[in-house]
C-alpha cells in the first residue's frame, strides 16, 4: 500500500505588534489586523498581514513650549494653594497637534474646573461644550469625557479629560462651574449613558424618555432596514460586511 504524500499546509503568519518607542504597554487598548477590519471572509486586498496597536497618547514630558508650561504651572499653584495635589489630581499631560490635554481623576474634576475658572493667572471663564467618547477595549476606562475650555482674557484654548469604567459610569457634574455645560452634559448621557452625578435634571435630550440603550456607543447595533434595488437587495448596517473596525 502506497501512502500519499502528505499536502503541506500553508499557515499565515501574522506579524507580532511590536510597542513603539515612548509607548507603554498598558496604553494599548486595541490590535487592528488587516486593511479593512473585515472577517469572515477571504482577504484579497493583500493587506491582511498588517497590524496596528492602537493606543492612548502617552504623557509629554516637559517643557511643553509656548503658554503651555506657564499654564501648567499656574494649575498646580492653584490646585496645591486649594488643598489639592497637583500629581494626584492630574494623572497627565499631552501636548499633541498644538493642543494641550489635562487628563484629571473624575472625583476632583469639579475642583480642577474651578482652580482653572477662577484663577487669574488661568481664567478659563467658557466651556464650549461636553464630548463623550466610547473605547470599549481601554479597559476600566471606556468612557472618555473631554471638556474644551476657552480663556477669553488669556485668548487661550485647553482640553480637560475625565474617564470612567462602562460598569461604573459615573463623573461629577460641571454644571455649577459652566452652567453652559447643562444641555451638553444631558446630551452626552443620552448618548453614552455616563451619568453626571449632581446635574439638576439628567434627562434624555434627544431621545425618548423610554428609548433603550444608548445609540453613541459603539456596541450599540446599527440597525436599519434593507434597501431593494433591481435585481439587488442591500442589507441593514449591522448585517454588511465590515470594512472599517
Amino acid at each position: 500500500m502506497t501512502e500519499t504524500p502528505a499536502v503541506p499546509v500553508s499557515v499565515p503568519v501574522v506579524p507580532v505588534p511590536v510597542v513603539p518607542d515612548g509607548v507603554s504597554q498598558f496604553e494599548v487598548f486595541h490590535v487592528r489586523e488587516g486593511a479593512f477590519g473585515a472577517q469572515g471572509s477571504g482577504d484579497t486586498s493583500g493587506f491582511g498581514g498588517l497590524v496596528e496597536l492602537m493606543h492612548m497618547p502617552e504623557p509629554t514630558l516637559r517643557p511643553y513650549g509656548g503658554w503651555f508650561d506657564e499654564v501648567a504651572d499656574e494649575l498646580e499653584l492653584s490646585l496645591t494653594a486649594r488643598g489639592i495635589d497637583p500629581s494626584s489630581a492630574i494623572e497627565k499631560v499631552v501636548v499633541d497637534s498644538d493642543e494641550i490635554s489635562f487628563f484629571i481623576r473624575r472625583d476632583l474634576l469639579v475642583g480642577v474646573l474651578s482652580a482653572l475658572r477662577d484663577e487669574p493667572g488661568l481664567r478659563f471663564e467658557f466651556s464650549s461644550g461636553v464630548s463623550g467618547v466610547h473605547y470599549p477595549n481601554d479597559l476600566h476606562r471606556e468612557f472618555h469625557a473631554v471638556y474644551h475650555l476657552l480663556s477669553i482674557t488669556h485668548n487661550r484654548r485647553i482640553r480637560v479629560e475625565v474617564t470612567a469604567p462602562v460598569g461604573d459610569p459615573h463623573i461629577p457634574s460641571s454644571v455649577g462651574v459652566y452652567p453652559t455645560n447643562d444641555w451638553h452634559e444631558r446630551e452626552t448621557f443620552d448618548l453614552f449613558g455616563i451619568v453626571f452625578d449632581g446635574h439638576p435634571v439628567l434627562t434624555r435630550i434627544l431621545m425618548p424618555d423610554d428609548w433603550p440603550g444608548h445609540p453613541q456607543r459603539k456596541d450599540y447595533p446599527l440597525g436599519g432596514i434593507p434597501v431593494e434595488y433591481k435585481g439587488a437587495t442591500i442589507p441593514p448596517p449591522d448585517q454588511r460586511r465590515s470594512y472599517n473596525s
